[in-house]
């Protein structure tokens, strides 16, 4: 009873933020679909990586190639499939580039859902006949799409709100997301026995395609407040070149300090991926118990995630602005590392993997996308992706063959090298918030790349 008034009074603060600002609708639905389509998904790349099933992840050229060196590809699956992110991130960065270079918001940005919605109609046929390969093939997929789809996603919102108006409504929009990172897995587990994963593609392509809907109504909103407030135009292209977004993370020091603060947070996130692999391949070695693990894991984290996106995150930003939101994550996987690394235990490996992704989710984002709309586009779509893609699948990367060297130590020694990792994260966190005080209180107009 005493929680009534409570949610009436959330329901009634959400109805006023509708009111006060039509763009919010657009951006919650926007947010949910491209969340919800995701997720959908989700649990079955999980399920391939963690899939001790050379064959079915595989293409025959690849097994045949590790077979006759000798190598043992049951063992470095998801070395191998980080390593082959990593080098697609690095061919398809130039491209994101020259994209947001070359052509304006009102082309790029379909397109980029476009590519996504053509490429699930091709993964549905491969799934139907059961290519070879595409196990693998899905798995670098629906990795580039997380990174660059989500990217964008919040790149625009920062064209459509200012500083000010973030701090207020990205905990709505947060949440929007998290409520499609729930919907996602639960639908996987009610469709999949019934309609197969192949059609699973069909229907994360249908929710795209809502994305799309959302992205040109809310385009209307960023012209009109463009012009009202006379900042650059996002209908024209930046120019520059492709790696203008990389330039700009070496020269400015905010922009390092993201790089310091991603490449960390990946860090810890990789190395209890990897161990909570390990463990599912040894307790759930049918696919679809693994896959059911996931989504059980996924639904954990987000339900969390909407938890604290409902009754922390909007408060904190609003009231305290970005610091706590930022080092919160930091302490909070400090001491989850502690605990694992005096008592590696599998269920206390769920917990915190658990609380370091809905904390990253609820808390650690949303601050992080509140800085991006006090710097210039440019940062934004150039460094702000450089960051989301190179850098972060770089980190991914060197972790993975990490975990690799120190598992032969045994867990203990992966999570206390993961404390240290922690450690720098928090780190990390610490310089974004120094260089994020000498920007402007609020965006007014756009900023030079030197702000």
């Amino acid at each position: 009873m005493t929680d009534a008034p409570t949610a009436t009074g959330r329901i009634a603060r959400f109805r006023s933020a509708l009111a006060d600002s039509p763009p919010l609708l657009w951006s919650f639905l926007y947010f949910f679909s491209l969340l919800c389509g995701y997720y959908v998904l989700r649990p079955v790349r999980e399920a391939m990586g963690a899939s001790a099933d050379v064959a079915a992840v595989f293409p025959p050229a690849m097994v045949e190639f590790f077979a006759a060196r000798g190598l043992p590809l049951k063992e470095l699956t998801l070395q191998v499939l980080f390593t082959c992110t990593f080098l697609i991130m690095l061919a398809l960065q130039p491209v994101y580039g020259a994209l947001v270079s070359r052509y304006p918001r009102r082309v790029f940005l379909p397109v980029v859902y476009g590519f996504f919605i053509v490429t699930l109609l091709l993964f549905h046929a491969a799934f139907d006949s059961g290519m070879p390969g595409r196990g693998m093939a899905f798995f670098l997929w629906i990795t580039v799409f997380n990174l660059f789809a989500v990217a964008v996603f919040w790149s625009f919102m920062a064209d459509v709100y200012d500083n000010v108006e973030a701090r207020r409504y990205y905990g709505y929009i947060g949440a929007a997301g998290t409520l499609g990172a729930i919907a996602g897995p639960m639908l996987t587990r009610v469709l999949v026995e019934r309609i197969g994963i192949a059609n699973l593609m069909l229907v994360s392509a249908g929710f795209l395609l809502l994305c799309v809907g959302c992205l040109l109504r809310l385009r209307r909103y960023a012209v009109q407040r463009e012009a009202a407030r006379q900042l650059a135009s996002g209908e024209v292209p930046m120019g520059g070149t492709v790696l203008a977004g990389l330039r700009l993370v070496a020269r400015e020091p905010l922009l390092r300090w993201m790089a310091v603060l991603t490449v960390f947070g990946v860090g810890v996130g990789t190395l209890l991926y990897n161990e909570q692999a390990a463990i599912v391949r040894q307790f759930y070695p049918d696919p679809e118990r693994a896959t059911a693990f996931y989504a059980n894991i996924d639904l954990a984290v987000n339900g969390l995630t909407l938890f604290v996106q409902l009754l922390v995150t909007r408060a904190l930003l609003s009231r305290f602005g970005i610091g706590p939101a930022l080092l919160i994550p930091g302490v909070a996987i400090i001491a989850g590392y502690a605990a694992l690394a005096a008592s590696p235990l599998p269920l206390l490996v769920a917990v915190v993997q658990v609380v370091t992704r809905a904390s990253e989710f609820s808390l650690a984002k949303p601050a992080r996308e509140t800085v991006y709309t006090r710097v210039a586009r440019e940062w934004r779509y150039k460094a702000g992706a450089a960051i989301d893609t190179v850098i972060y699948r770089g980190g991914d990367l060197t972790f993975v063959w990490v975990h690799k060297l120190l598992s032969g130590f045994g867990s203990q020694a992966v999570f206390g090298v993961g404390l240290l990792v922690a450690c720098g994260m928090t780190l990390g966190a610490l310089g974004v918030l120094r260089e994020a005080r000498k920007l402007p209180a609020a965006r007014q107009g756009e900023p030079s790349a030197g702000t």
